[in-house]
């Protein structure tokens, strides 16, 4: 099997560069669901399972686009093609979402539409997110694996930054309204869906037009795979399961505690501050919306955190270390919102958060892809994506319960939140990294 080229910095940099695009979106998303739904009508205990959608779609939607783009070649590659389609498709939903509340529809009626566009959105943004991880395992080597994605978590904070500070910067900077009528979402955050889907085409196009993919005979050479082992043979998703490396559940279980952390700060955030910093509840009033714009600059603030610790990662000689400090900084920074009330010093908090999210975005898939060989990537990528959206899932799940009968109010869900990562944090004890068969030692760990 032939090694994969040394591939230069800017070579790298565009096989990701459109995920700064596809994270603009995410973070709008990310950041204004729970604003918008609330804005709607919904009541602040039934929040958590709006957001069973997003990683439902993502569970379903990245097994397939990974498994259907193992097996496909045209001319314009084998995973660029699932972008392109996912990318279309999102700038059209982006487009609709926020307008949910101005169609003239019943409280029910604009919910309901908000929910169909959730739905597509997520579709179509696990579409177009899903081909970007799997072009890094194409194409880039095992020793600047750990490098592109630590690019690719970059550019993915970056795009976070961007879209976590839109609609705050559209209000502030160029007076665009920030308060609406009853059951209607703002125009400050309508503009910024819109803005975030102007950029996402803008960067989607950079990568189609500077990526080029390996054809099917130069990626069989470089992977030590049959150029055509789609039509010899096909494995389903169970036998792929069964035959998963042991580094695939591992790797896993850390997932599970983690992004069900991340779901419950996007859930909760915006009322826990609106309720310690603005001290209302009201959905409708100027001071719930004045906390949805801050939720923007907090996460904001992560993203900038997780910039800045992703220069810190590559210091450490085990990505086991990095991977558990990580967590244990992001944990202290959850627990401590629940001490704060002044909005300007809840940055500090949200600047250690960012330091889990950086790990939680490059480590789990450098040591995976390390174990897997060229044959199968997409699909195990694809089914990977299941140990993102699965706790995602069950974190929407039993958010209302856990707010009603143990936390109390939403700002105690962050203190939830820090606990996951702590539990996280111990669970990469059971981590054992491998390329292929051979467990690596900590010290050979770059």
């Amino acid at each position: 099997m032939k090694q994969k080229p040394t591939l230069t910095f800017w070579q790298i940099w565009n096989l990701s560069f459109g995920f700064f695009g596809v994270q603009i979106a995410y973070s709008l998303q990310s950041a204004n669901i729970s604003r918008i739904f609330a804005t709607l009508g919904a009541d602040p205990h039934n929040l958590s399972y709006f957001w069973i959608l997003p990683p439902l779609m993502g569970i379903i939607v990245q097994p397939i686009v990974g498994t259907l783009s193992d097996r496909t070649w045209t001319r314009f590659g084998r995973r660029i093609p699932y972008l392109f389609v996912g990318a279309l498709a999102s700038i059209i939903v982006m487009c609709l979402l926020p307008n949910a509340g101005s169609f003239n529809f019943a409280i029910g009626g604009a919910m309901l539409f908000g929910l169909i566009s959730l739905m597509f959105l997520d579709t179509s943004l696990n579409m177009a997110m899903q081909p970007f991880k799997m072009l890094v395992g194409d194409t880039v080597n095992e020793k600047q694996k750990g490098f592109a994605y630590s690019i690719q978590s970059l550019l993915s904070n970056a795009g976070s930054l961007v879209g976590y500070l839109f609609p705050i910067f559209l209000t502030g900077v160029i007076g665009i309204s920030n308060i609406a009528g009853e059951g209607v979402v703002p125009d400050s955050v309508i503009y910024s869906f819109y803005g975030g889907a102007i950029i996402l085409l803008i960067c989607v196009a950079y990568t189609m037009l500077k990526v080029k993919e390996m054809p099917p005979k130069k990626y069989a050479e470089f992977h030590g795979i049959s150029e055509q082992p789609a039509k010899k043979e096909k494995s389903d998703f169970i036998t792929l399961l069964k035959n998963a490396p042991k580094v695939f559940w591992t790797v896993g279980l850390v997932q599970f505690f983690c992004w069900a952390a991340f779901m419950y700060m996007w859930t909760y955030t915006n009322g826990g501050i609106a309720e310690t910093v603005w001290n209302t509840t009201d959905a409708q009033s100027a001071g719930y919306q004045e906390a949805g714009n801050w939720v923007g600059v907090l996460f904001a603030t992560q993203a900038i955190g997780s910039i800045l610790w992703a220069m810190v990662i590559p210091l450490f000689k085990s990505h086991k270390i990095a991977y558990t400090i990580s967590l244990l900084i992001g944990a202290v920074g959850f627990i401590s919102t629940v001490f704060i009330t002044d909005q300007y010093v809840l940055c500090a908090s949200y600047l250690l958060v960012g330091c889990a999210w950086t790990a939680m975005l490059s480590l789990p898939f450098t040591i995976l892809t390390n174990a897997l060989s060229g044959k199968n990537m997409g699909a195990y990528l694809g089914l990977f994506n299941g140990t993102i959206c699965l706790p995602q899932i069950v974190a929407a799940t039993l958010g209302g319960v856990i707010l009603k009968y143990i936390a109390g109010t939403s700002i105690m869900m962050l203190v939830i939140a820090g606990i996951l990562l702590i539990l996280g944090a111990i669970s990469v004890i059971f981590v054992k990294e491998t390329l292929g068969e051979k467990e690596l030692q900590p010290e050979s760990v770059k």
